[in-house]
């Protein structure tokens, strides 16, 4: 490559130096594919109110069932989430329009003892009973 004008302001720029020292200037080293996935469990508050916003009363609770999906897979990065019964009666506890406004989850990654299974991993989501959610935080859970 060596030395080249700039297309915009037409200074040289060193295009070998700088592809050369951004990985150490930066104190980052490139990595190769994609981090494996351990068996973790966790505790989440999930705010149910503010994602039923706008959702018509008739769809609420099934829209919450999902809601609580599509956070377990942007949490745990695993494609099979499993509700635990528990979790849905406790949804559907008010019926299928007043939904309770949060509801603390306890999302534990599994490895899939099926060997034919297309994932490796699942997610199972169950419901954690609190008397209050003040002062709640995502909290790593120690697996027994």
């Amino acid at each position: 490559f060596g030395s080249s004008p700039c297309s915009s302001c037409g200074s040289l720029f060193d295009l070998d130096l700088f592809l050369s020292s951004a990985p150490a200037a930066m104190g980052k080293v490139a990595k190769s594919g994609s981090k494996k996935l351990e068996p973790v469990t966790r505790d989440y508050t999930i705010h149910l109110h503010k994602l039923m916003h706008k959702i018509q009363f008739k769809k609420r609770a099934p829209r919450a069932v999902r809601e609580i999906r599509k956070f377990a897979l942007k949490r745990m990065f695993t494609k099979d989430v499993r509700i635990d019964t528990k979790l849905n009666k406790f949804i559907w506890s008010n019926g299928v329009r007043n939904l309770p406004r949060r509801v603390r989850v306890r999302m534990s990654r599994k490895r899939n003892e099926d060997e034919d299974a297309k994932e490796k991993m699942f997610t199972l989501v169950q419901h954690v009973p609190v008397e209050s959610f003040k002062n709640l935080q995502t909290e790593l859970v120690r697996d027994e």
